[in-house]
């Protein structure tokens, strides 16, 4: 103890010290106020010139350690730029401790405040922890460092405290040393463990777009179809999603994952194709899927995963605009029964699937109903939504009613790294914030222990994951907070003070509204949900169709479509042509007009099948309009087949149809589903009816008649011609041989001289036969037949 107090009275306390300072002021003020009465006040205008605008930019790039301890030797550096147009003389950098802070409030209070305020920033260090700069001139910048012991801090007990980083110097215009510019954090100093640490819940969400779209290949494999190549960036290395699994697998943190990134990796990893324009190209980042995926399953190992619904859908949306739409909350529950199952077979963890995220863990009293109406029985809230008039922080778990647990984010954590956090100034501030609100969280009751839960954005940057990963590894020595996961926070015992009230309806954010999916998305999916329901009752493979389907109807209600409405109405218009263009080859063969004659026949109507698989429990219905004229036998007023075709097939449905009357009859054929649904377009075609009378019978038959007898006629005729030739042709081959002999006797008798030829005879001569041609007949010819004349 006395050598306790040597050491004390040889080197004051810092608080001494500080109390020292202070008196020292107290007695000093009154002389210098009498002082100043009569001098023009420099260190006045030089305060009033500070609060105005400053005019030199000081950045914070780096401070190290985050929490230091006695003993450390605390580094900060930056950069100051000029911004006047006047050069800087005699500029000096200084390192500033202001107060320490005693609540959150007055970290937030800082947070906002601007210009330089004095009194309210702490005395500069000076002497040798100081950074010289004789000479900036306009627009230039210069780097700088500051490295000082923490025993000189002067931090008199543990907490949180301001830092501020400060350039005084001169200008031609006010030649007299000024604060020009100041920048200001915070320094967690906490050097032994608290008697209490909050217990400290960080969601680590593996969240992405929509990337897969309903389209498949023919094949049997069955080779989705993405939307584009973007996920492959992501997944690469150095990209948003490699960099949050590389980060994550060192850090205590619950995974909460979408199931639909995880599909869509996983379907990437084997051969994929791509759209572009009106065609598709093979996809050609296998080993990065591989890669990634391999990654994230060691990385999961011996942490809690936490499944959302499948594709992450908004909630809210559901709630405000499409619970109301029938079919609706039905997909969100396809949608978390999916969960489990993809997760289990891609990662081989079974996840938690019984919590629920809103958007930005807004809720009202729909929102919670929805939320739990699939299963879920914790809704991760925040603050800012669920709040609680309080003077600390209280535990996040509260009971809500009806076996719910609403488990209330903190705002001011969760939000601490949005924004643009690649400038390194950006991120060492929302670091010191981050570790300073914790701090302080604890430091509201030290003596009771309170558990925190931490949901920030669903898809955080690269450069927000890193800042993210920078401050869970500075609290890594668990000083004042020790890690939990997800299920065990929704376990802790509720703040008996804490809210348990829903917000209501009217305090659901305007802004977050305005960005939901409206009620004509919700209709326009239910259209798409009906034709997918009317398409798959006819496939006899319809595993092979409904899956990419559901599937891309629940991508349709995700969150990530939040402020991009053109972007998502394309999708669903997309999804529903392309289910359509399926549909569509199934379809009645267009057919052309009839002309019926009789009383009965068949009337065939056609039904294509151009799909890969075949189709069943599909009936064909075929009615008249005029059933006085034509009567359809098989039904009466509307007669059915069933139709059965093969893939790549047709198949042509014959009706029997009666006629009673002449004249047209519109016809109208349609496909139906068994339940009685019409399947695709009607067709319609007219038949023309020419009834068949006695009279016109016997006036057909005497015609037939007619020419059968014409024919009989033109038989004989030519029969009778072909005869009259062969009798012709035989008595002129008898003559011939008959003057032949009549001549070889001529010469005989003259060579006797027995008798001479009388000249007034007429003689035959040889070049004379007999006509060749036949009696022509004096009957008329046939007709069309020939004759020879």
């Amino acid at each position: 103890m006395g050598e306790a107090a040597a050491i004390q009275g040889t080197h004051p306390s810092p608080a001494r010290r500080r109390l020292r300072r202070m008196a020292s002021l107290a007695v000093a003020a009154p002389l210098l106020t009498g002082l100043l009465q009569g001098v023009p006040a420099p260190a006045a205008q030089a305060a009033e010139s500070a609060n105005s605008a400053g005019g030199v930019d000081v950045s914070l790039e780096t401070l190290a350690p985050k929490a230091p301890v006695d003993g450390d030797t605390l580094t900060v550096t930056g950069t100051v730029t000029n911004r006047t147009k006047q050069a800087v003389t005699n500029a000096t950098v200084d390192l500033r401790v202001g107060p320490r802070m005693t609540n959150r409030s007055e970290i937030d209070d800082v947070s906002g405040r601007g210009a330089f305020r004095l009194g309210g920033e702490g005395e500069a260090l000076g002497g040798r922890y100081t950074v010289e700069i004789p000479r900036l001139g306009s627009g230039l910048s210069r780097d700088f460092s500051l490295s000082v012991p923490v025993s000189k801090l002067e931090l008199d007990d543990p907490g949180v405290y301001q830092l501020g980083v400060s350039v005084s110097g001169r200008t031609a215009s006010q030649p007299y040393d000024r604060v020009l510019g100041i920048e200001r954090t915070f320094l967690p100093y906490q050097p032994d463990e608290t008697e209490k640490r909050t217990k400290l819940t960080y969601l680590w969400p593996l969240i992405s777009t929509a990337h897969v779209s309903a389209e498949t290949g023919a094949n049997q494999q069955q080779t989705p179809v993405f939307e584009n190549d973007d996920l492959a960036a992501d997944l690469a290395p150095g990209g948003r999603l490699d960099e949050m699994v590389s980060l994550g697998k060192d850090l205590p943190v619950t995974w909460v994952i979408d199931p639909d990134l995880l599909a869509s990796v996983d379907a990437m990893a084997a051969p994929y194709m791509v759209k572009n324009g009106t065609t598709t190209v093979p996809g050609q980042n296998q080993d990065i899927a591989k890669r990634w995926l391999d990654q994230l399953e060691k990385a999961v190992q011996g942490h809690k995963v936490v499944a959302l619904p499948f594709a992450d859908p908004d909630l809210a949306a559901l709630a405000h605009h499409g619970k109301e739409v029938p079919g609706s909350l039905a997909h969100l529950q396809q949608a978390t029964a999916l969960a489990s199952g993809t997760v289990e077979t891609v990662l081989h963890v079974k996840p938690s699937t019984d919590f629920a995220w809103p958007v930005d863990g807004a809720v009202d009293p729909s929102v919670m109903s929805v939320a739990t109406s699939a299963g879920a029985r914790n809704v991760i809230a925040r603050s800012d939504s669920f709040r609680d008039d309080l003077p600390y922080t209280p535990t996040a778990a509260r009971a809500v009613g009806g076996g719910t647990t609403a488990v209330v984010s903190d705002a001011a954590l969760s939000k601490a790294f949005q924004g643009d956090l690649v400038r390194a100034e950006n991120s060492t501030l929302a670091i010191q914030s981050f570790l300073a609100q914790s701090l302080a969280t604890t430091l509201e009751l030290p003596e009771q222990q309170r558990s925190v839960v931490v949901a920030p954005q669903r898809m955080p940057t690269t450069a927000q994951a890193q800042s993210m990963a920078a401050a869970l590894q500075a609290l890594s020595a668990k000083r004042w907070t020790e890690p939990q996961d997800l299920p065990g926070a929704a376990l802790d015992t509720a703040d008996p003070d804490a809210s348990t009230r829903v917000p209501g309806s009217a305090s659901y954010p305007k802004k977050l509204r305005a960005r939901e999916l409206d009620t004509a998305a919700f209709q326009k999916m239910k259209e798409t949900r009906d034709e997918l329901d009317d398409f798959r009752v006819i496939l006899t493979a319809a595993d092979r169709v409904v899956p990419p389907f559901t599937n891309a109807i629940s991508r349709e209600m995700s969150t990530s479509w939040r402020g991009e409405s053109p972007s998502a109405t394309l999708y669903r218009e997309e999804v529903l042509r392309y289910l359509r263009s399926l549909t569509e080859e199934v379809q009645l063969v267009k057919k052309s007009d009839l002309t019926l004659s009789g009383r009965s026949a068949t009337i065939p109507v056609t039904v294509q099948n151009r799909l890969l698989q075949g189709v069943e429990h599909l009936e064909l219905r075929l009615s008249s309009d005029n059933r006085t004229r034509l009567k359809l036998v098989e039904g009466d007023p509307v007669a059915s087949r069933p139709v059965t075709i093969d893939g790549g097939h047709s198949q042509s449905v014959k009706f029997t149809a009666s006629a009673n009357a002449n004249g047209p009859v519109l016809m109208r054929a349609q496909l139906y589903t068994e339940d009685g649904t019409p399947y695709g377009a009607p067709m319609t075609f007219t038949v023309k009816v020419s009834e068949i009378t006695p009279t016109v019978m016997l006036v057909i038959a005497g015609g037939v008649l007619l020419l059968v007898l014409a024919g009989i006629r033109m038989y004989r005729q030519r029969k009778r011609a072909a005869a009259r030739r062969a009798a012709a042709e035989a008595a002129a081959e008898a003559a011939a041989e008959a003057e032949a002999e009549s001549e070889a006797g001529q010469e005989d008798e003259g060579t006797a001289g027995t008798g001479a030829a009388d000249p007034g005879a007429e003689t035959e001569q040889p070049s004379d036969p007999t006509p060749n041609t036949g009696s022509e007949s004096g009957d008329p010819s046939g007709t069309g037949e020939k004759v020879d004349r």
